[in-house]
């Protein structure tokens, strides 16, 4: 038996790529897993339940929470993965677009967050896993909106995790690079397309391909999850795949200057 059979995991965002290979693999180690997806999906195997929920209602996480109450009568783990992209430049997208992006970005994951605080609290333990990205870490052009949305729930997990600490509660961040996922179904274009940036969105568009078939395994990141999950003391930052080890050291200890050099010519952007 599993030294984590009886804990309970809920996964957002579990019906395909990054989430559902961190289902299975929390599974796998032992927990009960609770899947979501925001439209009704099939169990993508028989040790994960797949329930639907949609991040940006708050009537929609509340009843999730009660359904996983009502099977299980606890929580233990919330991984926040459930996420879209947004790939064009940053004018390119108008304020309403920008904000559905942080609706689901950051205030999903305040919205599920503040749902099993409670809970967590009354069972006097429990642990939070925000699913950021090295864009969390340095800045991306042509992903300007989406890179701020993890920059923000980098700022917010660590300064949630301070505040929580008394109650037996961690709150911690997996940090993926690029991963083998479907980059036209987690990617949207901007809303307000304008002329002048009509040459260098296409090459922005065929270098993100490039990189997300060359980028690690779901299951890479699966493995940062349940390590985060189950390490007796959880460090802050769990970084997903050498990709995303070695971004985490430039920005830490190379110059600002060699940082902006690097990242410019990797986005064949002139220097």
């Amino acid at each position: 038996m599993s030294a984590f059979s009886g804990r309970t995991a809920i996964v957002t965002g579990a019906s395909s790529g990054i989430g559902r290979a961190t289902a299975e693999a929390l599974a796998r180690a032992g927990f009960t897993v609770f899947g979501t997806s925001r439209r009704k999906v099939g169990n993508g195997t028989a040790q994960v339940s797949m329930l639907t929920c949609d991040v940006t209602d708050e009537a929609s996480v509340a009843k999730l929470v009660d359904e996983v109450l009502a099977k299980v009568g606890r929580i233990d783990l919330l991984v926040n993965n459930a996420g879209i992209g947004l790939l064009g430049g940053a004018e390119e997208s108008s304020i309403a677009q920008a904000q559905a992006l942080f609706d689901v970005n950051v205030f999903g994951v305040l919205r599920m967050t503040n749902a099993v605080l409670p809970i967590m609290r009354r069972q006097g333990k429990g642990r939070i896993i925000n699913m950021s990205s090295i864009l969390g870490l340095i800045p991306s052009p042509f992903n300007a909106l989406y890179a701020s949305t993890k920059h923000a729930i980098e700022g917010y997990s660590e300064s949630l995790d301070h505040e929580l600490r008394t109650f037996g509660i961690r709150v911690v961040l997996v940090e993926p690079g690029v991963t083998r996922t479907s980059f036209e179904e987690n990617v949207t274009k901007p809303d307000r397309l304008l002329p002048v940036y009509d040459l260098v969105r296409p090459r922005m568009e065929a270098l993100m391909r490039k990189w997300v078939e060359s980028g690690d395994a779901p299951d890479i990141v699966a493995s940062a999850v349940v390590k985060a999950a189950t390490d007796a003391t959880p460090r802050r930052r769990y970084t997903a795949g050498k990709q995303a080890g070695q971004v985490r050291f430039l920005r830490r200890f190379l110059p600002e200057s060699v940082v902006d050099k690097s990242l410019r010519k990797i986005n064949e952007l002139p220097v």
